[in-house]
């Protein structure tokens, strides 16, 4: 097989669509750019990994990608409706669990939509971030402009999206309500016009939603949505600590970018969110092959592992 290159390809996807050629073509740049002062970008062993055939997504692995999170939502929502159709406040217990799961999977699916890597074409990913936004409140399009640009910039000094990573594990905690804010504002402030139309369109549904939950409240009494709703932004003010720090503490030097995941068991819990050293030198592989790519990783550089998540 024809070996891979960080920021060069020897040989296409199979079965690779032109524009897609030309995405991941761009992604592959952008990693090179992104670890330019790091160790780890300059070894030659990961020019060795062959990673070109993880990019393409089945048409199974694209169903599941754009509907992981619906089982979630649903068991979400009836748990909390239960909470009030019963009085029991013992069914919070598994409706937070749940909504916990609506967040990590939500992030999954806005992830690999941010990289365009779902498996569907770039419209349907930039519509399924819409719907997210919808589903985990704020604009996933803010949150993709601030991914990519810390993909370009990684731990450095305006790398909004990677500042809590420098912080300790409580500061990282602390800024939470502060964090999405930021990742917000830097977005409308920085983005593209045709990226801001789509923030702009997501925080106006989304407060169009804020507005019909809280009108469903007060009107019907159906506080059960208010506590969906209220997860949700729990769930936005916890992302600086689960889905930054977590992945990227301890590797803001020059030998480490981030951080990884291993063991079938945790990598179950955790929807193989955390094999995040395979995402930043390879950031075209979608997360359904990532375990694939740690494994070759291993073979080829065996000491990257050594920086786990837990």
């Amino acid at each position: 097989m024809n070996a891979g290159a960080i920021a060069t390809l020897d040989a296409p996807p199979v079965n690779a669509a032109p524009q897609d050629m030309e995405l991941v073509r761009h992604q592959a740049v952008v990693a090179a750019k992104g670890h330019e002062d790091r160790v780890v970008s300059r070894d030659d062993r990961l020019k060795q990994v062959y990673w070109l055939d993880l990019v393409k997504v089945t048409r199974w692995q694209a169903f599941v990608e754009t509907t992981l999170s619906t089982p979630w939502v649903v068991l979400t929502l009836v748990f909390f409706y239960l909470v009030q159709s019963t009085g029991s406040w013992w069914w919070l217990i598994p409706g937070l669990l749940c909504s916990f799961y609506v967040f990590l999977t939500g992030l999954r699916q806005a992830h690999n939509a941010f990289h365009y890597s779902v498996g569907i074409p770039r419209l349907g990913c930039d519509l399924l971030m819409t719907w997210l936004s919808l589903v985990m409140t704020g604009s996933m399009h803010a949150v993709q402009f601030n991914h990519l640009h810390h993909h370009r910039t990684n731990g450095g000094d305006d790398d909004v999206e990677g500042f809590t990573a420098k912080l300790s594990w409580w500061q990282a905690l602390l800024v939470g309500p502060y964090f999405p804010l930021k990742l917000h504002w830097f977005a409308l402030k920085n983005a593209r016009p045709a990226q801001k139309r789509w923030i702009h369109a997501e925080l106006a549904l989304g407060a169009v939603w804020g507005a019909v939950v809280i009108w469903l409240t007060l009107a019907f009494n159906q506080w059960w949505l208010a506590i969906y709703w209220g997860s949700m932004l729990l769930g936005q003010c916890g992302t600086g600590f689960f889905a930054v720090w977590t992945v990227h503490h301890g590797c803001h030097g020059t030998q480490f970018i981030a951080r990884t995941q291993r063991g079938w068991l945790k990598n179950l819990i955790s929807y193989q969110m955390f094999h995040h050293v395979e995402h930043h030198l390879f950031p075209a592989v979608p997360t359904c092959n990532w375990a694939k790519l740690g494994k070759r990783l291993d073979e080829a550089a065996p000491e990257l592992r050594s920086m786990q998540v837990y």
